[in-house]
């Protein structure tokens, strides 16, 4: 499998947007640090809700779709439409995997440091955020 090639005002444009995604969210979130305690239960409540809501709608139209595509996939391999090499592919999906589990493995320590922090000092926003994903997921 070959690594897709983004030309380069594409990934100029992408970093560009992702710098400036940082920058908000960090402004949010220093925003929130500033705001009194009851600001932020509803304001983590309320993002709590809305990030399980379109967590579970997303996840539902995915699960239909990968779900119906491998279903698919496999009646036209039983028919003789498509041969499949499930070798090939198991090899694939595990080299793939390795690749995710040592770039996550680089990476996870930064995020869980700053979300553990930001949870500490921000926890009636982490306790609103918390209930409210669950509220989320129970409503849709």
């Amino acid at each position: 499998m070959s690594p897709v090639v983004v030309p380069a005002d594409d990934k100029k444009e992408v970093d560009g947007f992702i710098k400036e995604t940082k920058k908000v969210i960090d402004r949010a979130f220093s925003d929130i640090a500033k705001s009194s305690n009851t600001k932020q239960l509803v304001f983590g409540t309320a993002s709590g809700w809305f990030t399980g809501y379109i967590g579970m709608k997303v996840g539902k139209v995915a699960a239909v779709g990968l779900g119906s595509g491998i279903i698919l996939l496999h009646l036209a391999n039983q028919g003789g439409y498509v041969n499949i090499n499930w070798d090939k592919i198991h090899k694939n999906v595990d080299n793939i995997s390795e690749k995710i589990e040592k770039e996550t493995n680089k990476r996870s320590s930064a995020w869980l440091d700053k979300i553990i922090e930001f949870m500490k000092t921000n926890s009636y926003y982490s306790a609103g955020f918390a209930g409210g994903v669950f509220f989320g997921i129970a409503s849709s």
